[in-house]
């Protein structure tokens, strides 16, 4: 029996050539956007709305947990989905062009780059790779999400690593890596933050903690969730290790998509928690497991091929607006709900009031209505789809603004506030 990956791969292609050629990548769908005009800019944001399939009568704030999908991805996927079906095939041939395009976008190597399901499986792999011994110290922010906290205080469970938190400060970016470095010791081994923030918006200077952790020899992981696809993200730029990210938020990709990035020169020292075909390669049963030499080795068995090249088709119209565009849009968005928030009585901001560490999130709660009857109100009486915030007792109302929102829903949120304050 051979077990060689290589033949594995060829043959899989060699029967997809028995039923006729690869199918070919479906079109995107959709008029393209106009030109952009700064001085009037309102159509093209128009344009780029008219490309999503959300309904009309839903004004849609929550991207940060679950971002739609624009029609040229949803018609990617569906059509990939009915060509390989119509064969029978996998289509395991079509991940490397998206590998190549996904790469580009982190500006990292295809090489770098694996496909996941999720930032929480991205997060997961790294915790439970790595070869930390009882002891060993992570260092993360009590505002990391499940997906990015969990996967850790498992390994606290399982291996007797330690974990030690910081609060992220919200008023300057320094203080947050004052307080990092004040948890370090000779135990230390990991340092991982959220890019951005999940409970209230703040931007983590990666950076600057990417440049300490490098000068220590500290692996450092960066939680990309709530930044990738908000704004422009270059893993070489921000000097992290490792990123995970997920697709169905920011990016507007499917469901159960997701990228994980690992820095070539540390792939060997993250072990593949799970293998199987694609990771892989054994020459003869029995035999030794030689693992590709590449990010794939994280990939494992059959995998929705659909799902992946329309994660690529999303990225690509992500390009198509210009991801600085995105990010100054976003940010416009989230600092007119902001401003007007601000102005209300009972409303306090959790956000961080300098431009430097907020980006499109808007965290706020209200002292006359608790969090969870607002949410409620908002979507009932006014058909606002926002995100409550519970995590670490901050009992708050999240607001995302992204490329599809508009100037007018975002008044629209703010006066929908005050009536409910005014009758609570």
């Amino acid at each position: 029996m051979d077990c060689s990956r290589r033949k594995f791969v060829r043959d899989a292609a060699l029967g997809a050539a028995s039923l006729g050629a690869w199918p070919r990548p479906a079109a995107a769908a959709g008029p393209p956007l106009p030109a952009f005009d700064e001085r009037e800019s309102e159509p093209f944001w128009a344009a780029v709305r008219a490309q999503y399939p959300l309904s009309p009568d839903l004004i849609y704030f929550n991207t940060g947990g679950l971002g739609p999908a624009p029609v040229p991805v949803l018609t990617k996927a569906a059509d990939t989905t009915r060509q390989l079906q119509e064969r029978s095939e996998h289509g395991h041939a079509l991940f490397e062009g998206a590998r190549e395009t996904v790469a580009r976008f982190l500006g990292a190597e295809p090489a770098e780059v694996a496909f996941m399901r999720n930032a929480t499986e991205g997060n997961a792999t790294l915790a439970a790779g790595l070869a930390l011994r009882p002891g060993d110290e992570v260092i993360f922010e009590t505002h990391a999400h499940p997906g990015g906290s969990y996967p850790w205080l498992n390994e606290a469970r399982r291996r007797g690593i330690v974990t030690r938190l910081f609060e992220p400060a919200p008023e300057d970016p320094g203080e947050n890596l004052t307080r990092i470095a004040a948890l370090v010791t000779p135990r230390t081994r990991v340092v991982q933050v959220s890019h951005i923030t999940a409970p209230t918006g703040i931007v983590l200077p990666a950076a600057a903690i990417g440049r300490f952790c490098r000068e220590r020899g500290l692996w450092f992981h960066l939680d990309a969730a709530q930044s990738v696809g908000m704004l422009p993200v270059n893993v070489r730029e921000l000097g992290c290790d490792s990123l995970a990210t997920s697709g169905h938020k920011w990016l507007g990709a499917p469901h159960e998509t997701g990228v994980f990035y690992v820095r070539r020169e540390r792939l060997e020292e993250l072990a593949p928690p799970l293998v199987g075909a694609y990771s892989g390669e054994v020459d003869f049963l029995p035999g030794e497991l030689k693992l590709t030499p590449t990010a794939m080795r994280y990939e494992y068995g059959t995998r929705n091929a659909a799902a992946i090249v329309a994660l690529a088709e999303a990225v690509r119209f992500q390009q198509q607006i210009g991801g600085a565009r995105i990010a100054s849009r976003g940010a416009a968005l989230a600092e007119r709900v902001r401003t007007g928030l601000a102005r209300l009585p009972g409303v306090e901001i959790l956000t961080p009031a300098a431009a430097a560490m907020r980006a499109s999130l808007i965290t706020f709660r209200t002292r006359p209505v608790p969090y969870d009857q607002l949410f409620s109100r908002l979507m009932k009486e006014h058909a606002m789809r926002c995100r409550p915030v519970s995590e670490q007792k901050l009992d708050a109302l999240r607001v995302s603004t992204h490329v599809f929102n508009s100037p007018a829903e975002c008044d629209a949120l703010v006066a929908a506030v005050e009536r409910v304050l005014r009758a609570p």
